[in-house]
């Protein structure tokens, strides 16, 4: 058992204060505000809760939902792009061309009418 969040080790405390970045935290607003100055994150995560800073966390955090924050997937295109009804190899490559566009694989595997982890399934293989 932990008596602090930061020694946990699956937390992000523990990332933010140990100086071990992780790649899907590096644009998080805590880095972007405070870099890596440990002493700092350390008072804002042990600091009472400022409404303010809470409110501009909440607006930043909302942009981070895909990788083009600039535009919403259209998923009219999506059903078009499945339109067709391919061969599995044909349809596996579309899945993994529409999740390189930003589609996440939810809408891809709900425009499909098939399961997200069988969309992840074929994105994983695809990567080896």
């Amino acid at each position: 058992m932990v008596k602090l969040l930061e020694e946990y080790p699956y937390s992000s405390y523990n990332d933010f204060l140990q100086a071990q970045i992780q790649a899907c935290l590096s644009r998080s607003w805590i880095i972007q505000h405070y870099q890596k100055d440990k002493e700092a994150i350390r008072k804002l995560l042990y600091s009472e809760i400022d409404t303010a800073q809470l409110q501009e966390l909440k607006a930043a955090s909302s942009l981070l939902e895909a990788p083009n924050i600039d535009t919403k997937p259209d998923i009219e295109k999506l059903k078009k792009m499945f339109d067709e009804r391919d061969d599995i190899r044909t349809r596996n490559a579309k899945i993994v061309q529409a999740f390189e566009q930003g589609y996440s694989q939810h809408m891809i595997a709900k425009v499909l009418g098939i399961s997200q982890p069988a969309v992840h399934g074929v994105i994983k293989r695809s990567n080896k």
